[in-house]
């Protein structure tokens, strides 16, 4: 609960320029897992002269420090590779943060910490600048914890379809279609 208070008193209004931020999860190191950071980085790419404003950035956090990063933006886009099984490798699906079909799968709880979804809730009823709205671009991958760059042949696939996904959210948000971007 300390860890909570800490990052909820940290949060100053005003500090975070944007209301959006996109944030790849994950570890760039560990194969599959780093295909969050691998979408965030296209979507920097694609979005450098976006004129509504829009923060891009990579993390390998969960529960409460992922809840800190999020504090601030009025919306949260995250992305991140996840293994549920129930779809074909490479599948991109997007979820709302409550409908995670497996809310401790991915990076949004860590077994050292809380679930995200916890953690933005303690956070809001302390008062706190929680997002509005956050979703999940969630890449369906086996777990692949090998040290390696690569994708596999079915991440590097979903790797456009995910990158585009998010840019037709923050066209949705922006009021226009993605080819405005």
């Amino acid at each position: 609960m300390d860890e909570v208070r800490a990052a909820v008193k940290s949060w100053e209004p005003g500090t975070r320029p944007s209301s959006v931020l996109v944030l790849g999860l994950g570890n760039p190191i560990l194969g599959n897992d780093g295909i969050g950071w691998r979408v965030a980085e296209q979507v920097g790419s694609a979005t450098a002269g976006y004129a509504a404003p829009v923060d891009v950035d990579c993390a390998a956090l969960g529960g409460l420090s992922l809840m800190e990063r999020m504090l601030g933006y009025g919306r949260v886009i995250l992305v991140d590779s996840m293994w549920t099984g129930t779809q074909p490798a490479g599948t991109v699906s997007l979820y709302s943060l409550e409908d995670l079909p497996r809310p401790g799968a991915g990076h949004t709880a860590s077994p050292h910490d809380t679930s995200l979804i916890t953690a933005l809730r303690t956070a809001e009823t302390m008062g706190a600048a929680v997002p509005l709205r956050v979703d999940v671009v969630a890449i369906e991958t086996r777990a692949c914890y090998d040290f390696s760059e690569a994708l596999t042949p079915a991440a590097t696939s979903a790797l456009p379809i995910a990158t585009r996904k998010v840019l037709e959210l923050l066209a949705a948000s922006a009021g226009r279609d993605s080819a405005g971007l």
